[in-house]
C-alpha cells in the first residue's frame, strides 16, 4: 500500500448529506483494504455520522457546506476529518440520560478513546473549524473463517 492516501468529498449542509458522508466513508476504507462488515469499519461510520451531523445541525445555516477528509499514513494512522465555516468551536457537554441530542461529541470522545485514538479540534484559515478524529489503522487482513459446518478440532 502507498505511504500516504486522501479522500475527500464536500457535501451541502443538509441532513441527507449525512448518509452520503457515511457512503463515502465506507467505500473508501474498503478501496484501502478494510471490510465494510468490521467493527472498525462500523466505529468510523459512527464517528463520521456523529461528526456530519454536527456539522449540519450546530452550525445554524452557517456553513453552506462541509468536507469530510481521511488521510491514511503508512498503514498506520487514519485521520477522520470534517471541517465548516462555522467559527463557534464545539462545546463538551453533559450527557443527560434524558436527552434525545448533544451526546454527539460524547460519543465520538468515548469511539476515539476505545480505539486508542485522539479527537482535536483545530480552526480554519478562514474562520471555521475541523474536527480531526486520529485512530490506529487496523486492517489487516483477517484469518479465514471456517464454513465447513464441522466443529474445529
Amino acid at each position: 500500500m502507498a505511504d500516504h492516501l486522501e479522500a475527500s468529498v464536500t457535501l451541502p449542509s443538509d441532513p441527507a448529506s449525512v448518509a452520503a458522508a457515511r457512503t463515502h466513508v465506507v467505500g473508501t476504507l474498503a478501496e484501502w483494504g478494510m471490510p465494510e462488515d468490521t467493527e472498525v469499519s462500523d466505529t468510523v461510520r459512527l464517528i463520521v455520522s456523529e461528526l456530519a451531523t454536527n456539522a449540519v445541525q450546530h452550525t445554524f445555516g452557517q456553513s453552506p457546506t462541509f468536507t469530510v477528509r481521511l488521510v491514511l499514513d503508512r498503514d498506520e494512522r487514519l485521520s477522520i476529518g470534517v471541517t465548516d465555516s462555522h467559527p463557534r468551536l464545539p462545546k463538551r457537554l453533559p450527557a443527560a440520560v434524558q436527552q434525545d441530542n448533544g451526546r454527539g461529541l460524547v460519543i465520538i470522545r468515548w469511539l476515539t478513546a476505545e480505539c486508542g485514538g485522539r479527537l482535536r479540534v483545530r480552526r480554519t484559515r478562514e474562520g471555521g473549524k475541523t474536527v480531526l478524529v486520529e485512530l490506529p489503522w487496523t486492517a489487516a487482513p483477517a484469518e479465514p473463517v471456517a464454513t465447513t459446518g464441522q466443529p474445529e478440532p
